[in-house]
C-alpha cells in the first residue's frame, strides 16, 4: 500500500509539473523522490519505538504525502498569480514553495539523524535534494524573503516540541508537517501584518482568519501550562477557564483584529452578518443544520443500551456528518463565497473551544461532551484530542481559505481552476463519502493490501462527475472551458490515493485535488 501511494503522489507531481515546469519543478522532484526513501526511516522509526515523540499508530508516517501538499500549493498558486500579473501575490507563491520545501527536507533531516546505523544512501539522497533546494531558493528569493522562510521554519520548530510532547498519539510526522508547518506559516505572517499595518490594505476577512487560528492555539498552550499545575476538572478551574477566555478574547486577540482591520471587531462582524438578506436565509439554513447534526449525535447516543457501552457508530452513522456538511457548503459556495469563508471561521473556532471543554473536564459542558462524543471515535483518534471532525471542517474550508482571490478578476479562476472552492466538496463530502457508503455495503472486490474496495472507489468517480455537473447547472460562475479530461484524471488520482492512504484522508484529499485543479 505505501508504494502504491507513493506512486500515485509521483503521478500527481509529474502531472501538475508537465504542466507547470519551472526550475521549482526540479527541486520538486527532488524533495519527493528522498521523501519516498526517508519514508521508510521514518516507518521503522515508528514500528521500533525510536520516534522522539509518540505517534499516531495503525498508520504509516506519510512523509512522501505530506511534504508535497505545501511546495505544490505554492508552485500553482505561482503560476496563476503570474498568468494574472499579480506580483505581489506571485512572489507570495515562491515564498510558499520554499517554505514547504524547506519543512519537509527539515523533517527528513530528523529522521536520517536519529536512525541508527545511519543509511548512508539516503543521507546522500537527502544531501543532493538539499542542495538543490537551497541553489534554487538562493536564485529565487530576495532577503526578505529568505529571512521570512527562516522564521517559519523556526516557529515550527518550537511548534512541534511543545505539541509532540504535549499531545502524544495524535498526528504521524506527516499530519504534524501539515498542520503545524501550517499553524507556524499562519502565525508569521500574522506577525509579519501585524508589524506593517497599512490602513485600507488587505482584506478584513483574511485577517480574521488569521487572528483566529492563532488565537485558539495560543489560548490552547496557556490553558494545557496552566492545567499542569491545577485539576482542571473542579468548579473553581472551570470558572477560571471561562473567565480567561474572556480576558484573553477581549484583552488580546479584539485588540489585535481591530489594530488589523481599523475598526471595531463585533461591529464588523455584526454588520458582515447580517448584511444583506441572502446571508440572513443563509443564517437560518445553517442554524437548522447545526441543529440537525446535534439530533443526530443526541439520537445515536439515545441509542447506546447500558448494556453495549462499547458500541460504536458505524461509518455510515459518521457519514451522516458528511452530508450534512455538503448540504452546508454548496449553497454558502453558489450564493456567498465570502459569506461562507467568515461563517467556516466561526465554526472552526468554536469546534476548537468545545474540544478544549471537552478535553480539560470544563465544567458544565466537559463531561457531556466526552460521553456524547466517544460513540463516534475510530482508530484515528488515539491521542488524547478527537480531531477527525476538526479535519472535516479543515477539509471542506481550506479550498475556500486559500483560494488566490486576487488573482482572479472575476472572482473565479478559468478552465478547471474554478473548480478549487469545490474540492473539498467534491473529495471529502462526495467522493470519500459514496465510497464508504458503497464499498462498506456492496464492496466485494478490495484493492490489494487494504480495506478499500474497487466498486467504492469506482463508484466515488461516478459520483464526483455527477457532482461537477450539477455545479456547472446551478453555478453561473462555473466555466469548464472543455478541461474535463483534466478533471477526470484529477478525481480519479485523488479517488485512488484515498484507497491507499493511511493518513488523514479529510485534510489530504482536498488539498491534492485543489493542487491538481489549480495547475
Amino acid at each position: 500500500p505505501v508504494l502504491v501511494e507513493s506512486l500515485l503522489v509521483f503521478a500527481i507531481v509529474l502531472s501538475v509539473h508537465a504542466v507547470v515546469w519551472d526550475r521549482f519543478s526540479w527541486c520538486a522532484v527532488a524533495l519527493a523522490v528522498q521523501a519516498f526513501y526517508v519514508q521508510f526511516k521514518w516507518d521503522r522509526l515508528l514500528q521500533l519505538g525510536g520516534a522522539v515523540f509518540q505517534f499516531r499508530g495503525a498508520a504509516n508516517s506519510g512523509l512522501l504525502p505530506a511534504s508535497m501538499v505545501i511546495p505544490l500549493l505554492g508552485v500553482v498558486m505561482k503560476e496563476r498569480c503570474r498568468a494574472a500579473g499579480i506580483v505581489y501575490f506571485e512572489r507570495f507563491g515562491v515564498v510558499v514553495a520554499s517554505t514547504g520545501m524547506l519543512l519537509a527536507l527539515f523533517l527528513s533531516v530528523i529522521a536520517v539523524g536519529i536512525t541508527k546505523p545511519v543509511p548512508t544512501n539516503t543521507c546522500i539522497l537527502t544531501g543532493i535534494a538539499g542542495s538543490i533546494i537551497i541553489y534554487t531558493m538562493k536564485h529565487s528569493l530576495a532577503v526578505s524573503e529568505v529571512i521570512e522562510v527562516l522564521e517559519v521554519l523556526l516557529i515550527f520548530v518550537y511548534l512541534s516540541m511543545i505539541l509532540l510532547y504535549l499531545l502524544p498519539r495524535c498526528f504521524t510526522p506527516g499530519e504534524a508537517l501539515l498542520v503545524l508547518g501550517g499553524v507556524s506559516f499562519v502565525l508569521n505572517q500574522l506577525i509579519k501584518r501585524s508589524l506593517n499595518v497599512i490602513e485600507g490594505r488587505g482584506d478584513p476577512i483574511d485577517f480574521f482568519l488569521l487572528v483566529a487560528v492563532v488565537g485558539v492555539v495560543l489560548l490552547g498552550l496557556f490553558f494545557t501550562v496552566l492545567f499542569t499545575f491545577m485539576d482542571s476538572g473542579t468548579w473553581i478551574s472551570s470558572m477560571f477557564f471561562h473567565m480567561m477566555t474572556a480576558v484573553l478574547g477581549l484583552g488580546v486577540i479584539m485588540p489585535w483584529l481591530y489594530r488589523l482591520i481599523q475598526k471595531n471587531p463585533l461591529f464588523w462582524l455584526f454588520q458582515f452578518l447580517f448584511q444583506t438578506q441572502t446571508r440572513l436565509y443563509l443564517l437560518v439554513y445553517w442554524t437548522f443544520l447545526a441543529a440537525s447534526a446535534c439530533g443526530v449525535v443526541f439520537y445515536q447516543n439515545a441509542k447506546r443500551s447500558s448494556e453495549s457501552k462499547k458500541h460504536q457508530a458505524s461509518t455510515i452513522t459518521r457519514k451522516y456528518f458528511h452530508f450534512i456538511v455538503v448540504a452546508t457548503y454548496v449553497p454558502g459556495l453558489i450564493y456567498d463565497r465570502q459569506f461562507l469563508y467568515v461563517a467556516a471561521v466561526l465554526c472552526l473556532a468554536v469546534f476548537i473551544f468545545l474540544e478544549y471543554v471537552r478535553y480539560f473536564r470544563i465544567k458544565p459542558f466537559g463531561q457531556t461532551l466526552r460521553h456524547l462524543l466517544s460513540l463516534f471515535l475510530d482508530e484515528r483518534d488515539s491521542g488524547p484530542l478527537i480531531l477527525t471532525h476538526i479535519y472535516l471542517l479543515l477539509g471542506m474550508s481550506l479550498p475556500v481559505w486559500l483560494f488566490p482571490r486576487s488573482c482572479a478578476p472575476k472572482g473565479t479562476l478559468s478552465g478547471a481552476g474554478a473548480l478549487v472552492p469545490y474540492s473539498g466538496v467534491l473529495a471529502v463530502g462526495v467522493g470519500d463519502t459514496i465510497a464508504s457508503v458503497f464499498g462498506s455495503t456492496m464492496g466485494e472486490i478490495k484493492w490489494p493490501g487494504t480495506k478499500k474496495t474497487f466498486e467504492g472507489t469506482m463508484t466515488a468517480i461516478f459520483a464526483q462527475i455527477i457532482a461537477v455537473a450539477l455545479i456547472l447547472i446551478f453555478d453561473s460562475s462555473v466555466n469548464l472551458n472543455a478541461s474535463y479530461a483534466w478533471i477526470l484524471a484529477s478525481v480519479s488520482l485523488v479517488s485512488l490515493l484515498e484507497a491507499y492512504t493511511t493518513q488523514i484522508d479529510n485534510l489530504l484529499l482536498p488539498l491534492y485535488l485543489q493542487i491538481m485543479l489549480m495547475a
